[in-house]
Order: C-alpha cells, then sequence, then structure tokens
C-alpha cells in the first residue's frame, strides 16, 4: 500500500463530512423534466454541484446535458478505468426519526438519504482519487468516475451517456457491497392494471409506492364499512400475529398495514405491506383483481404462487417484490419486480407470469438480462487483493439480486461500500453511513485504483 496516499485520505476526513452533508442535504429525488434538467430541478443541481466538487479537486470534468458527468484523472491517450456512482436518490418514505436530508452526524455516523446509496460511496471514490492526485503518482491507465442521475429509476442517464460518450470497457461501480459483487441476477419488470370488480369487499382508496424497488413499510386504504368491518380486521390482526390496524372514520374504514421496508432485491428479514394489505382483504372477501394479486403475490418473495420459482448455485434464489399499488380511476395499478437467478430461461419465466395475469392489461414488461465476470479476471483479483491488503478482512467473490451500473461495463463489478457487518440500510428508514468506514472504503478504493492504474 502506498502510504502517502493513505496518510491523506485519513487527513481528508472532515472534507469528506462537510462535503457530503452538502450533497446530502441536495434531495435529488427524480422530478419533471426540465431543459438541461431531464430528471428535474434537484437532481441537475446535484450533478452541478458534484461536477464542481470534481473539477476543484483538479479533475477534467463534463457534464452531457444534465445525464450524467464524468471526472477523469491521468493521461486522455491511455486505456481507461470506469468507477461508476450515481446521484440520485429514492423518495424519503416513512419511518425517519431524523430530517432525511439534514446530514445529521451522530456518533460518528451521518444520517440522510443517499449517505450509503450511493453518495457517500461515490463521493469516497472521488476522495480516492484525489489522494492519488496529490501524492503525483504516475497512472499508465486514466480513471475516469462517472457519475449518473437516473439509476433509482430507468436507468436513461447511461443510455445517453454512452450514446454520447466512450464507455471503458472494465471498472466497478460502489454501489453495492464489500468484499465484491461479481454475479447479478437477471431482472423481470411488470406494470399491470385491471379494472375494480363491484363484488366483495369495496376498496375506495389506496395507494402505496413510488419505486418498484422498493420494499413499502407502510399501507394505508379506506374500505366502505362499518364497525362489523373494524372488528374483523382487527380479530385478523390478532390471529396472525401482524400489525394492523383498523378505525372508523367520515370516509370509510380506514386500514393500514405496518411491514418492514428495504430493497427489493433483498426481501430477508423484511416485509412488504402492500402483501399485507392484499391478504387481509381475501380475508374480508375482497374479488376481482385485488383477489387475484392476493393469490399470485400475497406475502410471498420467491415467486411461487406466480409460478416462477427457482434458483442455482451461483446467485441464489429468484425474488419478487411488489413496490406499488396504486387505486385510480376505478382500477387498481400494480407492479412487480423479480430478481432472477443467472441460469433462468427470463423469456420463459416471463410468459409463465404474464399467463397467471392474464385477467390484467400489460402496461409494460421488460427484462434485463444477468452479468457476471470471472473471479480469475485480472479486475476480481485486483480488487479482491486490494480489500484484503487494507482491511485484512476474507476477500471472495459474491452474487447479488441488487442491480448496480457495473453492468454496463463489458467487465464491471460491484466493489463496496458497505461492509459484511453493515445492517443494509438501502432505500430504508435512518439511511447512514459510518464516516470512518466510507473513509476505510476510499483507501480500499485507491488501493485497487492503484493496483489497476499505477505505473510499475
Amino acid at each position: 500500500m502506498n502510504k502517502q496516499v493513505m496518510d491523506l485520505l485519513d487527513a481528508y476526513r472532515e472534507d469528506y463530512v462537510a462535503t457530503l452533508s452538502r450533497w446530502v442535504r441536495t434531495p435529488s429525488i427524480k422530478g419533471t423534466p426540465e431543459d438541461g434538467a431531464p430528471f428535474g430541478r434537484d437532481v441537475r443541481r446535484m450533478l452541478d454541484l458534484a461536477m464542481q466538487d470534481a473539477q476543484d479537486m483538479g479533475f477534467r470534468t463534463r457534464i452531457f446535458d444534465g445525464y450524467a458527468g464524468d471526472a477523469t484523472l491521468g493521461p486522455e491517450d491511455q486505456e481507461m478505468i470506469a468507477v461508476l456512482g450515481h446521484l440520485d436518490v429514492v423518495p424519503v418514505g416513512d419511518g425517519w426519526t431524523r430530517e432525511p436530508f439534514g446530514a445529521a452526524v451522530e456518533d460518528g455516523k451521518m444520517y440522510g438519504r443517499g449517505t450509503i446509496d450511493d453518495k457517500g460511496p461515490a463521493l469516497a471514490a472521488m476522495f480516492a482519487m484525489k489522494a492519488i492526485r496529490e501524492a503525483g503518482i504516475p497512472l499508465h491507465r486514466s480513471i475516469r468516475l462517472i457519475l449518473g442521475c437516473d439509476e433509482e429509476s430507468d436507468w436513461q442517464d447511461m443510455d445517453y451517456y454512452c450514446k454520447h460518450a466512450e464507455m471503458p470497457a472494465l471498472g466497478f461501480s460502489p454501489d453495492a457491497s464489500f468484499p465484491l459483487i461479481n454475479t447479478e441476477k437477471g431482472m423481470l419488470h411488470m406494470f399491470v392494471h385491471a379494472p375494480l370488480s363491484t363484488e366483495g369487499v369495496q376498496v375506495l382508496e389506496w395507494v402505496t409506492g413510488e419505486r418498484m424497488n422498493v420494499i413499502p413499510g407502510e399501507a394505508r386504504a379506506i374500505l366502505a364499512g362499518d364497525a362489523s368491518l373494524v372488528n374483523q380486521v382487527r380479530a385478523y390482526a390478532q390471529a396472525t400475529g401482524l400489525p394492523y390496524r383498523a378505525e372508523m372514520t367520515d370516509r370509510g374504514v380506514c386500514v393500514t398495514a405496518e411491514g418492514i421496508p428495504g430493497h427489493a432485491a433483498y426481501p430477508e428479514g423484511r416485509r412488504n405491506a402492500i402483501g399485507m394489505m392484499l391478504c387481509l382483504l381475501r380475508e374480508l372477501g375482497v374479488q376481482g383483481p385485488l383477489r387475484t394479486l392476493a393469490d399470485v403475490y400475497g406475502m410471498e418473495t420467491d415467486g411461487t404462487s406466480l409460478g416462477i420459482a427457482c434458483a442455482d448455485e451461483v446467485s441464489g434464489a429468484l425474488t419478487c417484490n411488489m413496490g406499488i399499488l396504486h387505486i385510480r380511476d376505478g382500477n387498481v395499478y400494480a407492479s412487480f419486480d423479480c430478481r432472477v437467478p443467472i441460469s433462468a430461461d427470463l423469456a420463459a419465466l416471463r410468459k409463465t407470469a404474464l399467463d397467471k395475469l392474464s385477467a390484467f392489461t400489460i402496461d409494460e414488461c421488460g427484462t434485463k438480462e444477468p452479468h457476471h465476470v470471472p473471479a480469475e479476471s485480472e479486475l476480481v483479483s485486483s480488487l479482491l487483493g486490494a480489500y484484503h491488503d487494507v482491511t485484512g478482512l476474507p476477500a471472495v467473490a459474491e452474487s447479488t439480486g441488487g442491480g448496480t451500473y457495473a453492468k454496463v461495463l463489458r467487465q464491471g463489478v460491484a466493489f463496496g461500500a458497505a461492509f459484511p457487518d453493515d445492517e443494509d440500510l438501502c432505500h430504508q428508514a435512518n439511511e447512514f453511513v459510518w464516516i470512518d468506514k466510507m473513509i476505510l472504503a476510499a483507501k480500499v478504493y485507491a488501493e485497487a485504483l492503484l493496483r489497476l492504474c499505477a505505473q510499475e
């Protein structure tokens, strides 16, 4: 390891905290498109802020019409290593006990939406580049930090970037966990709708979820009914041991289901509030599409009743999440986010799922192929070696259901910044990062980039 680089990163700690605070205080949730701001004004403000910080650190910077930006260190005419992060964040959601965009620092932690997904890690990579530059280390490969603005939605940023800039072949995304992820599952995404039934219990109002890749932590619906329906809900809650609440209002019976929020790719230990509500409605006698959704999804996370459950040794089991359910204009609208093992036949799973949902109109149904980089490659071995040498921790390649920008690269992997013992807080309330761990991550990134890019 280069001691000068490591010492510089220790010295940057307060600067890192101050910079991350400014980034977190910029609420870069996707909004209404404007000229030069395809993902909304706040996302564009965040991109401009990050690019100005990169320029102040001495990097060559470019902004691509508000879709993405990049910052480059090293010779212009050499092969490049990419570091792909993102500046957009998911909506705040429920359950926060701190200001979501306050960047409060308490007991060595910074709280705020985006601290771990993905502003904190992206900034750690930028500071790693700064330390390499200030140490004056000559490079035989350039380092290009690419910061996108639509990772949490449709990846229009990467589509635009790839059309207007040359994407490096090799690199990593600091948007997952250590030691390293070289295998990412495929994806099956579906948006469907169907008219509500006039039979059975009637749901008057229900809007839950904004993103398909978030496990919703609360669902609230208004049902037509009286005090007897309130008692039925309470009896079901007692029978199942699940946290439901019901009360009479002037609009009807207000029912609330309390789930456990999280990221769609990691349902273990979580509880989908939409699924909870669907199961309750089935118990109450709902008919039509809501009954169908309760039957084919319910509270499952593996796609069994949808007919698509499968698994393999390399990437594990399929996961399925319903992140959105809205009732409006007499219709129910729902989303499915399925993360699919790399050996599965995506086309066959798609057909099976659509057959089960034949009563619905399919508004959108898309797939993304899985991604795998061999463990014996230069990229994987260099990054794992850097991680082990800096941390002293075991270093093995793993698989994930999460999707990162690593898929954009011919050889790309997800590399940090969460450590193995860290609580998974992506897309959850009270998201935070340990500041010392972000400095440690920056050291890992610096060592990895030196292995890949420094002259002998």
